[in-house]
């Protein structure tokens, strides 16, 4: 069901809410939590696709929220969409017009659900500190995409800088197939590593945090080699023993090659959007491991420090 509502408040878009939700028979939605997308017009279907097919693993109700500021009256547009045509859970577009896109806090807290954990996520362009947002202030997590953004290594610099516990960017949440691979290729004794090296497309944030978490954890060097893409395509490790080489050239699937068992391929994808955001909402801690490896950027440019 659609409900389109202009020139109007949140108490009238919560009472929309309760009434579609008291016609399609369901009083009790099961939602266990709030996932505010702060976006524009260009960037709103996308994300909200996404949002709502992340929403079948976590039932939420989401709020879009795109701005549209000027210099006309201050005004909001609403259209409500419950079950049925968004799968679990309830959807919310919000446009904020004039004065009223300064103040989008005040709009969204009326809609929040009671006692539930709060996650806003800047697709596109975020603020430089996330955490002291009128929005982001409200939520546990806060999650924002580097690689969306014009000049994606100068972005996590501003990731760095405006960091707090409760911040991820998905560009780290890109790594999580390549970090596990990575563990397990290491999990055997072997040689001591002494060099790395990372390979991908260039401006890409996930490379860069790829190599400072390697980095690290190695205590080595860690070069940065750039390729065609896609994404990372490469990760070597050299050691006296042999070291271990991972290669995905066609960004679906790896070739391991590891001292002492035979070359073997993994699937390794390139994850969609609606899987990296159901990963971040499976948690509602701080990435304390994130924070760490976000800290080892310079905050001057972007590029990594040292033993990166």
């Amino acid at each position: 069901m659609n409900i389109d509502l202009t020139d109007t408040t949140s108490s009238k878009i919560f009472g929309a809410l309760l009434d579609a939700r008291r016609r399609s028979g369901s009083p009790a939605m099961g939602a266990v939590l709030t996932l505010v997308i702060v976006t524009d017009e260009q960037g709103h279907y996308d994300a909200l696709k996404a949002a709502t097919s992340a929403s079948r693993e976590h039932p939420s109700r989401i709020l879009v929220v795109v701005a549209r500021p000027g210099r006309g009256a201050s005004r909001l547009d609403a259209e409500v969409r419950t079950s049925g045509e968004t799968g679990p859970g309830e959807v919310v577009l919000l446009r904020l017009h004039g004065e009223l896109s300064d103040h989008p806090d005040s709009v969204v807290l009326p809609l929040l659900l009671p006692d539930a954990p709060v996650v806003v996520w800047w697709p596109g362009t975020a603020p430089e500190d996330p955490a002291h947002h009128p929005l982001g202030m409200m939520a546990q997590r806060r999650i924002t995409d580097s690689a969306s953004c014009q000049s994606p290594i100068s972005e996590l610099a501003k990731r760095r800088s405006g960091y707090s516990g409760g911040d991820t960017d998905l560009s780290w949440t890109r790594l999580t197939p390549w970090r596990t691979l990575l563990a397990g290729a290491l999990d055997h004794p072997a040689a001591p590593i002494t060099g790395a090296k990372v390979a991908a497309e260039a401006e890409s944030p996930s490379a860069e945090l790829l190599a400072l978490w390697l980095g690290s954890r190695l205590g080595v060097e860690v070069e940065r080699a750039t390729t065609d893409g896609p994404g990372i395509t490469g990760v070597h490790l050299w050691s006296d023993g042999g070291g271990v080489d991972i290669e995905r050239g066609d960004g679906r699937v790896a070739q391991i090659k590891v001292p002492g068992s035979p070359e073997r391929s993994v699937a390794l994808p390139r994850r969609p959007l609606s899987e990296l955001l159901a990963e971040e909402l499976r948690r509602l801690d701080a990435d304390d491991v994130y924070g760490e490896v976000l800290g080892l950027v310079s905050p001057a440019d972007g590029s990594v420090g040292a033993g990166a």
